[in-house]
């Protein structure tokens, strides 16, 4: 097994099949392209292989605010549902905690919709607690 961050476009194709399981608008091209996009504003994607296969993947960035000074915030977290409950989740968090260490991160923030109750027991098993609510305005066709 090895974590490792996409390098090349064919890596990221690679981690799509596990991030449509949470971001399920994106055909394979638009995922290649929007992580593309994102990535010269700090996103990044790491991805569990296990077996030549990617099993878990996390997008994030290494940000700064009030709030919390420099921090990691994950921006997706996905284990593909046959490798579930099999430790590739923890270890990704494990790792993303490292890095966030490793980069002189004080904190590590996440998102998670409110129907989501297994992934909040995963994250509440894994030292995390919940600190506030999110909320959140659509724009679109707003002036």
């Amino acid at each position: 097994m090895r974590i490792a961050l996409t390098q090349t476009p064919d890596e990221i194709a690679a981690c799509h099949p596990v991030m449509q399981q949470l971001r399920t608008q994106y055909e394979l091209q638009m995922f290649v392209e929007q992580v593309q996009q994102q990535q010269p504003h700090g996103y990044q994607l790491a991805f569990v292989e296990d077996e030549g296969a990617v099993s878990a993947v996390a997008g994030f960035r290494v940000s700064l605010n009030l709030a919390w000074g420099k921090f990691l915030y994950v921006d997706d977290l996905v284990t593909l549902p046959s490798a579930r409950s099999q430790g590739y989740g923890g270890k990704l968090l494990d790792w993303l905690t490292g890095y966030a260490r490793q980069h002189g991160c004080g904190e590590l923030h996440l998102d998670s919709g409110v129907q989501r109750f297994a992934a909040h027991r995963f994250y509440l098993t894994n030292r995390m607690e919940i600190t506030s609510h999110h909320f959140a305005m659509k724009l679109q066709g707003k002036l």
